[in-house]
C-alpha cells in the first residue's frame, strides 16, 4: 500500500496548483446516460475547492481508470467521477493528484462510537451485541433529508478526525468488547480502501463486519467487499428513479443491483426505508416496492420503515405520521414480507419481532433494551420454525 506523507502531498499539490501554500481539491464530472443526465449533475461540480488542511496520510485509490490528459475516472460508485488534475470527486473524498487518484479519508474516521447492533438497524444479526462504529466524511448522494449532513456533506478537512489505521480499529473494537465493526453514519463506500483493509483484519480477529450504506456501489468493488462483510443494512430510499434523482441525487437501479448481489452471495442484509412526507409516502409505490422485494429477494429479509423528522434542507416538513408507518407495515406484510419493522417510534409494536408462522412475540424491544428473547438455536421457542437471521 502506498501512503503519502503530509510533506509529499503538499509538495505534489503545489506542483499541480502552481503554488507553495495549498493543495487544490477536486471537482467531479459525472457521465450520465443522456444529455439530460449531464444537465442534472452539473450542479455537483467541485473545481478549485482547495482544502485548507491535509491529513497525515493518503493512499492511492482503487478502481481508478487512467484517461487522457492525466484525467482519471473513479470506478467505486455509479457516479463514475471523471477528474482532471486538482479535481475532487462528488463525495469530496478523492482527489486527482497529477494524474493519480488518491483517497483523502484513509485512517481518519470523523466519528467513532460503540453502539448496540440494533441501532444500525440490524434486528436479525447477533442481537444484544455491540458494534464498534466508525464513519468518514462524504457521501455519493445529496439527500435533501440527510440525517447526518454535518459529516456526510462535509469535506475531510472540514471536521475533526481520529488517527486510526485498520489495526487500531480492530484493537479498539476488541478492547470495547464489541463483536463487530460497523462502517456507518455517513457513506461507507466513500472510503472503500480503508473499509476493505479494516474488514480483512477484523475478520481474522473474529469480528464481524457490518456494511451500512446507501447501496450505491459498482459491481466489481461490491463483489470484492462481499468476501469480508457479514451483514449489511442498505437504505432503499424509494422505489422511483425520479424521486431518487430529486430527493437523493442518485439512481434506483444500481441500488437494486446491490440488493440482488448481496442476496446471491448469501450475505445477511436488512432494508431501510425512511418515509419522507411528500416524497416517499405513496402507498402504491410502497406496494410495488414490496412486491419487487418478495419476487426478487424473497420474503425473509427484514424491512424497516423509519419515521422522518425535519432535518437539513427539509427542515420545514412535518414528521411522518405514525399512522402512515403502520399502514406501510401492513402493506408490506400483506405483500408477503415476513419481518417488517417500524423505527423511530418508541413503544410501537412494530419494533418487536413476531414469528412469521405462529405469530408469537419472540423479541421485545424497548429502545435498545431487549427484555424478551424467545429464539432458541435460531428457531421459534413456541413452534420450532426457523427464524431467518444470524442469532
Amino acid at each position: 500500500m502506498k501512503r503519502l506523507s503530509r510533506r509529499k502531498l503538499i509538495l505534489g499539490a503545489a506542483s499541480v496548483a502552481g503554488t507553495s501554500v495549498m493543495c487544490p481539491s477536486a471537482s467531479a464530472w459525472l457521465f450520465g446516460s443522456s444529455d439530460s443526465d449531464a444537465k442534472d449533475i452539473r450542479g455537483h461540480i467541485f473545481r478549485h475547492d482547495a482544502p485548507e488542511k491535509l491529513w497525515k496520510w493518503h493512499i492511492k485509490a482503487r478502481y481508478q481508470k487512467q484517461l487522457q490528459s492525466k484525467r482519471t475516472m473513479c470506478g467505486i460508485c455509479p457516479n463514475r467521477c471523471v477528474l482532471s488534475p486538482g479535481d475532487r470527486s462528488v463525495c469530496r473524498s478523492r482527489v486527482n493528484m497529477d494524474g493519480t487518484l488518491y483517497s483523502l479519508t484513509y485512517g481518519a474516521p470523523c466519528a467513532v462510537h460503540v453502539d448496540p447492533v440494533e441501532k444500525k438497524p440490524l434486528y436479525h444479526f447477533k442481537p444484544r451485541t455491540r458494534a464498534f462504529s466508525i464513519a468518514p466524511t462524504g457521501c455519493s448522494f445529496r439527500c435533501l433529508n440527510c440525517q447526518n449532513w454535518e459529516i456526510s456533506q462535509a469535506r475531510p478537512e472540514d471536521v475533526r478526525h481520529y488517527d486510526m489505521f485498520p489495526e487500531e480499529v480492530v484493537r479498539n473494537a476488541l478492547e470495547a468488547d464489541a463483536q463487530s465493526v460497523a462502517y456507518t453514519y455517513s457513506e461507507a463506500t466513500t472510503w472503500f480502501e480503508y473499509m476493505l483493509d479494516t474488514a480483512k483484519i477484523a475478520r481474522k480477529a473474529g469480528l464481524s463486519n457490518l456494511y451500512i450504506s446507501n447501496g450505491y456501489i459498482n459491481p466489481a468493488p461490491l463483489n470484492e467487499l462481499c468476501r469480508y462483510i457479514d451483514a449489511a443494512n442498505i437504505n432503499l430510499k424509494s422505489f422511483s428513479d425520479s424521486i431518487y434523482r430529486k430527493l437523493n441525487g442518485g439512481r434506483l437501479r444500481p441500488v437494486l443491483n446491490t440488493f440482488e448481489t448481496l442476496n446471491r452471495k448469501g450475505i445477511h442484509f436488512e432494508m431501510t426505508n425512511l418515509v419522507v412526507p411528500g416524497y416517499v409516502d405513496d402507498p402504491d409505490m410502497v406496494r410495488r416496492m414490496c412486491h419487487w422485494i418478495v419476487k426478487e429477494l424473497g420474503p425473509d429479509h427484514p424491512l424497516h420503515f423509519l419515521r422522518f423528522f425535519p432535518q437539513y434542507k427539509l427542515d420545514r416538513l412535518a414528521p411522518t405520521p405514525v399512522a402512515t408507518l403502520t399502514q406501510f407495515r401492513d402493506i408490506a406484510m400483506a405483500e408477503g414480507i415476513h419481518y417488517v419493522y417500524v423505527g423511530n417510534v418508541p413503544g410501537h409494536p412494530g419494533n418487536n419481532t413476531y414469528c412469521h408462522n405462529c405469530g408469537k412475540l419472540l423479541i421485545e424491544r424497548l429502545g435498545y433494551n431487549i427484555p424478551v428473547f424467545d429464539i432458541v438455536n435460531g428457531r421459534c421457542k413456541f413452534c420450532n420454525t426457523v427464524i431467518p437471521g444470524v442469532w
